[in-house]
């Protein structure tokens, strides 16, 4: 170990290399001009008067002070605009998440709709056809009442034609129905006890006309729905002449407002009102005005 190793060092702090760089270029500026100054002529010429200005210290800070400020305010720009493009950037990725996640909403409610149609058709379609199950078997149901309310009535018509004796079977020849006036017959007795209502046609509630109608549709005939057009129909008949199957009205013929089926044995079945419904009476109990034969 040398000998001064122990003796704290007293040299200068060395000046940083921008100072003396500064200070070289002052003072190598103000000898020039001073060489300038020497060269310009001989001894005895005149001085110079012209000097040549070099910058001071204080216009290169300023200058220096505008650079950095200059540099800071670009590197700021720099930086706001990177931000401002990052938010771009991330507010066009949420737009796509957001239309993304609104179309799957939108597929789901349309799936959704779709499935809930077809149910609603389906269900639709099975009610439908549960009714049409139900109206066939209620047709076949009445259809097969009916036909045997009609063999109950011929076997109990052929047993009371059995009965009788001769001369009551020669004087009631021709009361007996046959052919469409036995079908209309049968029809009509069918529905003795079914209710009457204004406007009815069946299958179990009646009015008149409704049910005179519907008597002459089981032979295959149509008549018209109102009760003064049935009875201007055919030919008109007295009431001491009356076959099965005949039209029996009451009123005039061209304005009848009530009409029945006269089905022998001096009798007639029709729906008379709300309080009796469909009946079968004598003549007797409620004489018509007249009568017209279709048949």
């Amino acid at each position: 170990m040398s000998q001064t190793a122990h003796i704290p060092s007293h040299r200068k702090p060395r000046r940083s290399a921008s100072k003396l760089a500064l200070r070289a270029g002052v003072a190598g500026g103000v000898l020039s001009t001073i060489a300038v100054a020497g060269a310009a002529g001989p001894a005895n010429a005149e001085p110079v008067t012209e000097t040549i200005e070099m910058p001071t210290l204080g216009s290169l800070g300023t200058d220096l002070s505008s650079a950095v400020a200059a540099s800071a305010e670009a590197s700021e720009q720099e930086a706001l605009d990177q931000s401002l493009e990052a938010q771009e950037a991330a507010a066009l990725e949420k737009a796509a998440k957001d239309a993304k996640k609104a179309k799957a909403e939108a597929d789901r409610k349309a799936e959704a709709e779709r499935a809930e149609k077809a149910r609603k058709e389906a269900e639709a379609k099975a009610e439908a056809e549960r009714a049409a199950a139900e109206a066939r078997a209620e047709a076949r149901e009445r259809a097969s009442r009916d036909a045997a309310r009609t063999q109950l009535t011929a076997t109990s018509a052929s047993d009371s034609s059995s009965d009788s004796d001769s001369s009551s079977s020669a004087s009631e020849s021709t009361q007996v129905a046959s052919g469409s006036a036995a079908a209309i017959v049968a029809f009509a007795k069918a529905q003795v006890g079914d209710a009457y209502v204004s406007g009815g046609t069946g299958p179990n509630s009646w009015d008149c006309s409704g049910l005179v109608q519907a008597a002459y549709r089981e032979a295959g005939i149509d008549l018209p729905r109102i009760s003064y057009s049935q009875s201007s129909m055919g030919t008109s008949v007295s009431l001491s002449n009356l076959q099965p199957g005949d039209i029996l009205y009451w009123g005039s013929r061209s304005g009848s407002y009530h009409v029945a089926i006269y089905v022998g044995g001096g009798k007639y079945v029709g729906a008379q009102n709300p309080s009796t419904g469909v009946v079968e009476r004598s003549l007797d109990w409620d004489r018509p005005s007249g009568a017209v034969r279709i048949l």
